[in-house]
């Protein structure tokens, strides 16, 4: 509320993202959607008192779902096919209130202070828009010539939230009718009506998210550029099974399990799928499911290199250490390292293996079976 006045805020979810590649507001930004982080900002406000999130046909269930937990009342409705039937069917489900916020959901970065500033801008005004003002020079032009510079210090360059006194906002959509659809924001509606808007200074990191350079910029400015995973496997001998090792092949008993149990490979799986965050090798590659019976365990790190590099990952290095009383590791290091590069699409500099015969310890000790660690280091492509 703004003196005792209820305020709602609508964001603006409709769009397909089809110059994103993506529906933008479902991906994903340091572990929460990019339609989350820009309904965060509306909620923790302190001024506004609920929310109608408007979103594709269809995709209402998966909007209320996302936006679970936040702590004002909210509710998803459909969008229509342009930005202004959106608006409006966002204000048309709203309650009673006496001022109105609209944001784009992809504008995450907008702040709570900043929301807060345009509501209270326009509770006093009538209406008000967050903007910065032009530093570039400006040129207008026709076709591929530039036919005039305009003023940059009289120019502004309009950011979302905007905010309105409500009854200034049905009017504006009344008296556009149709022709609403060709307004690129609010404001534009409420300037042909001869009311004022006010500029509250916007934030330079309030940028949206159009394009997938847009979606790169902003996951660099969330995500770390390096990320670290542990990978830990055991596996018993099993006599009978060919030992493979890091995708080599040995002499003696193999290893017990649903691949051709190459604990190298494994152990390396886990790690490079625990540093992208997506979870371990049984995730992927359940011992229930018969695809992977008995299948190479290169071809395992093989898709899981192909997982992380989609994510936009590639891998910098990766160390294991296999705990293995026989068979004897250090000739055949060399041969390994080379095989696990491959499948990670990595040079053999990138990737080392070692081995410790336990000392005579535990199971290993006891020749038993293998045990092996493998640590990763992903690194933004």
């Amino acid at each position: 509320m703004i003196g005792g006045e209820r305020v709602g805020g609508i964001l603006a979810a409709g769009g397909s993202g089809l110059r994103a590649g993506v529906a933008k507001q479902w991906a994903t930004l340091g572990g929460e959607t990019v339609l989350r982080r820009a309904a965060r900002a509306l909620a923790a406000s302190g001024v506004v008192d609920e929310i109608v999130v408007v979103v594709p046909a269809g995709e209402e269930s998966r909007a209320a779902a996302d936006l679970q937990g936040l702590p004002v009342p909210l509710r998803a409705v459909a969008g229509g096919a342009a930005r202004a039937d959106s608006v409006r069917a966002g204000l048309e489900a709203l309650g009673e209130v006496a001022v109105v916020v609209v944001h784009d959901a992809a504008r995450p970065f907008a702040t709570a202070e900043l929301a807060r500033a345009v509501a209270e801008a326009a509770a006093a005004r009538g209406a008000a828009l967050a903007a910065l003002p032009a530093t570039d020079t400006v040129k207008r032009g026709e076709g591929d010539r530039v036919v005039e510079t305009l003023d940059r210090r009289v120019l502004w360059l309009a950011q979302t939230p905007q905010a309105f006194r409500a009854p200034l906002l049905r009017r504006a959509f009344a008296e556009a009718g149709s022709a609403a659809t060709g307004a690129t924001d609010e404001c534009q509606l409420v300037e042909a009506l001869g009311a004022e808007v006010a500029l509250v200074p916007g934030e330079p990191g309030n940028f949206k998210i159009t394009g997938p350079d847009d979606l790169a910029r902003a996951r660099a400015l969330l995500e770390p550029a390096v990320a670290m995973g542990v990978g830990y496997d055991v596996h018993a001998f099993a006599p009978g099974r060919k030992l493979v090792l890091g995708g080599v092949a040995f002499e003696g008993d193999g290893l017990l399990g649903h691949s051709d149990a190459d604990i190298c490979a494994h152990a390396l799986c886990d790690a490079v799928l625990g540093a992208a965050g997506l979870g371990d090798i049984g995730r992927h590659f359940p011992d229930t499911d018969p695809r992977w019976k008995g299948v190479s365990s290169l071809l395992l790190l093989r898709e899981v290199a192909g997982k992380v590099r989609a994510l936009g990952w590639t891998v910098g290095n990766c160390d294991v250490t296999l705990a293995a009383r026989r068979p004897k590791i250090a000739p055949r290091a060399d041969e390994m390292r080379a095989r696990l590069a491959e499948a990670l699409g990595v040079s053999p500099a990138q990737v080392n293996v070692k081995a410790t015969t336990g000392e005579g310890l535990g199971f290993v000790g006891r020749g038993e079976g293998i045990a092996a660690h493998a640590v990763a280091l992903l690194v933004k492509r």
